[in-house]
């Protein structure tokens, strides 16, 4: 089983707020989950971001993969480093 670490959407129309969640790859975007990490929400001027570095530390650790928007999300956080080049 592939183990994703990516974004759910709630919120209404034209108000998104996104939960950042653990998921069998094979899941739909909103369908079933194994473990919500954190949230984001993009309107609030910062984006707020509140994620559990413990777990999602604990995920990366047993082999989920984060999306690349996700990705972009636990480095914010300092969740996993930024690669440098």
């Amino acid at each position: 089983m592939a183990v994703k670490i990516r974004l759910t959407r709630l919120g209404d129309k034209k108000s998104p707020f996104y939960r950042v969640i653990v998921a069998d790859s094979r899941s739909p975007r909103d369908g079933k989950f194994i473990d919500i990490i954190g949230t984001y929400n993009p309107l609030t001027n910062p984006a707020e971001i509140k994620i559990d570095n413990e777990k999602a530390t604990k995920w990366l650790a047993n082999g989920a993969q984060p999306t690349d928007t996700a990705r972009n999300l636990l480095v914010k956080s300092g969740a996993i480093q930024e690669k440098k080049n």
